[in-house]
């Protein structure tokens, strides 16, 4: 055993001669270095075994404090790469806090006063921050990092946010508190006030029809206007005496749809016999037939300065077509149900198709693709309506009436009656706007709504009246159309006439009020 021992002793002394004393019962370490006229190769092998045993040391310290946190306490400049990575950290995070609201650092000084023992001290600033409150009770390595940390210039405002927020200019928003503390900036609820209309009264009704007056179409002149009915008869009516002028034949199925050019005397109509005719208003004959649909044809539109013909119907498809030389120019394929009803204006988007998949598509016309298609309704859509003077228009739904804005198809407001949609429910099936920003909704129960455009209110409430000899289940609308004036209005009904509609002359604000009381409750989609 002795020899081994002396081996042992002589492993402890490296070749330059340099003691390394290591102790078993503390884990320090103790590097004796040799005298200062030793060779330089021995300083060099000396402060290399230093750097190890450093090494080594703070590697045993990481893998067996019992006190994770406080590993890098205590290190002060030997890691100056630590000292910036707190100080990049607690600046990120938090110098939106760095100034705390005046009720806060109140609270907090008189809790260290309490703590401390000492009363009458002065009460901070609001500008005062939180390290200033944290420096008081006592200085460590993280107090020095949010010491050296950069601070704000100027005078903080006094506060009672926990955070700072950016001041907005031009804010849209302004009801959002500095204009993004949420994710969804929601725009204040303003109730519009609705301008006063007159009330409508009923001026007509006309008789001659065999069958629901399903279409009626306006001239561009506004002396005549044109119905279809489901006896297959189009008719033409002088709109000053209500008398018949004029008698067309040659559908087999009900007429679904009218429309009268404004740049040719011609006069287009559609039906469920899945034809598309073309009438000369001078020899009043069908001169152009327009083959290509499925099944029924339930409504057409023209374009209002080009030569085309848009018609759409229960084959899920709306057609263009070239309104001279018969052909199809597209076939605009995306709904899933039948195409109730097609407008067509100047401006993208040229084409508006509703359906009653409960969706309404916008159209780039020149693509023959869709541009936007709105979801917004949750049942069949079943009729529309463009305004006449403002980019924007209307469709109607059971669930209800909504307005939207164009070209982008923004959604505006909904249009919701005191008893449901039409204020006393029922299928809306026609809609109509006039210049003066009255809209007209008509549904299959008779129930007749006037609205102002621009709040949304519903200013009067009507239900048709069935002419005698009709059931009363007979007082359903199928179609509705302003005049040239907006002074008219004419209704296609179940009970086979047609009614004329005009505003009270004698009505005043005075005689028959306002109604309206604001409610900032609405939906918002």
């Amino acid at each position: 055993m002795p020899p081994k021992r002396a081996s042992r002793a002589k492993a402890n002394k490296n070749a330059e001669g340099t003691d390394v004393v290591m102790e078993a019962t503390t884990p320090a370490v103790a590097v004796q270095t040799a005298p200062e006229d030793s060779d330089p190769t021995q300083n060099d092998a000396t402060s290399e075994l230093k750097t190890i045993l450093q090494r080594s040391v703070k590697r045993t310290r990481e893998l067996f404090a019992q006190d994770q946190d406080d590993i890098y306490t205590g290190l002060g400049e030997d890691q100056p790469s630590q000292r910036v990575k707190l100080q990049s950290k607690i600046y990120d995070e938090f110098k939106q806090v760095q100034v705390l609201p005046y009720p806060l650092l109140k609270r907090q000084q008189e809790q260290l006063q309490k703590k401390k023992g000492v009363k009458g001290a002065p009460t901070p600033s609001a500008g005062a921050t939180t390290q200033g409150s944290d420096a008081a009770a006592g200085d460590s390595d993280v107090d020095k990092i949010l010491d050296s940390l950069p601070k704000k210039s100027g005078t903080a405002q006094q506060s009672s946010a926990l955070v700072v927020h950016k001041q907005t200019i031009n804010n849209p928003f302004p009801d959002a508190p500095g204009g993004n503390s949420s994710l969804v900036r929601r725009p204040i609820a303003k109730a519009v006030r609705p301008e006063w209309h007159p009330p409508w009264k009923l001026m007509r009704v006309i008789s001659g029809h065999q069958g629901w007056v399903r279409s009626v179409a306006i001239e561009p002149g506004n002396t005549w206007f044109a119905t279809g009915a489901g006896d297959r008869i189009i008719k033409i009516w002088d709109l000053a005496s209500g008398r018949l002028k004029l008698s067309l034949t040659g559908h087999i199925g009900q007429v679904r749809g009218l429309g009268v050019s404004s740049r040719h005397p011609y006069l287009f109509s559609c039906g469920d016999d899945k034809m598309v005719k073309c009438w000369d208003l001078e020899t009043n004959k069908v001169i152009r037939h327009y083959h290509g649909h499925l099944s029924g044809v339930y409504a057409l539109a023209l374009h209002p300065t080009l030569d085309v013909l848009v018609t759409s119907g229960r084959d899920a498809t709306a057609r263009v077509w070239d309104m001279r030389t018969k052909q199809g120019i597209h076939v605009l394929t995306g709904h899933t149900g039948t195409v109730s009803a097609v407008r067509c204006q100047e401006a993208d988007p040229q084409v508006i198709t509703s359906s009653m998949d409960s969706t309404v598509r916008l159209w780039d016309l020149a693509a023959g693709k869709t541009i936007t298609t709105l979801t917004h309704h949750k049942k069949s859509v079943r009729a529309m309506a463009l305004h006449p003077t403002e980019f924007t228009f209307a469709t109607a739904s059971p669930d209800n009436l909504k307005q939207w804005k164009c070209p982008e198809g923004q959604f505006m407001r909904n249009f919701e009656g005191p008893g449901g949609v039409t204020g006393g429910g029922g299928i809306v099936n026609a809609l109509a706007i006039n210049a003066d920003n009255v809209m007209f909704s008509g549904a299959d129960n008779g129930a007749i709504g006037f609205w102002d455009w621009k709040s949304g209110y519903q200013f009067q409430r009507l239900d048709s009246l069935v002419q005698p000899g009709s059931l009363e289940s007979e007082a359903g609308i199928f179609c509705a159309e302003f005049d040239k004036t907006g002074l008219r209005l004419i209704t296609g009904e179940a009970d086979k006439t047609i009614k004329i509609w005009k505003e009270d002359d004698q009505a005043t604000p005075e005689s028959h009020p306002l109604d309206w009381k604001p409610s900032l409750v609405r939906k918002r989609y």
